[in-house]
């Protein structure tokens, strides 16, 4: 069964690495679903029901975007808001339509990897900063998987460093 990879960037026609890994992964088309939520909402009016009925098709869902302001694009978090709704992905009564699905994210970081640090300027690691996406991932009882990141691509966005991210992302969605 093939991977949904749903894509959440604002501006993927400027895009550096996500675009990229957008252009390797559509070369996949049987091992991998690219769902670009900024392509079809443009207008950000999610069809909550179209989406959780994709979503229930895949046992495997990887969340692909930038991260910047130590979260996700505001489109991700209105998904999640408006998608996970109480009846179909939690509460007393849910029939927890994601549980045990394997969910995991695909991270652009603009900054180097060692910044994310306890000691370093960011205090936190990428790992602690997701920790609301482990959260709520693990509280509609899905299978949360630890994140794929790609850092450096504020100081180093030759094309030479973004295709070098493309075996490592592939690697991680193989190993997936």
């Amino acid at each position: 069964m093939s991977t949904l990879i749903i894509v959440i960037h604002p501006d993927i026609k400027n895009s550096a690495v996500n675009k990229r890994w957008v252009e390797e992964l559509n070369k996949f088309p049987e091992r991998y679903h690219v769902h670009q939520l900024y392509q079809v909402y443009p207008d950000e009016k999610i069809d909550v029901q179209a989406e959780q009925k994709l979503v229930e098709q895949y046992e495997k869902i990887v969340f692909q975007f930038p991260f910047y302001w130590f979260s996700c694009p505001p489109l991700f978090k209105k998904w999640l808001d408006e998608v996970l709704t109480y009846g179909w992905a939690y509460g007393s009564k849910s029939e927890y339509k994601l549980s045990g699905k394997k969910i995991s994210l695909a991270i652009s970081a603009g900054i180097d990897e060692q910044e994310y640090q306890h000691q370093e300027k960011y205090k936190y690691t990428l790992a602690e900063l997701t920790r609301p996406f482990e959260l709520s991932f693990e509280y509609v009882k899905a299978d949360y998987q630890p994140l794929f990141a790609y850092y450096g691509l504020e100081y180093n966005s030759s094309p030479e460093w973004i295709e070098k991210s493309v075996p490592a992302y592939m690697d991680f969605l193989n190993a997936f």
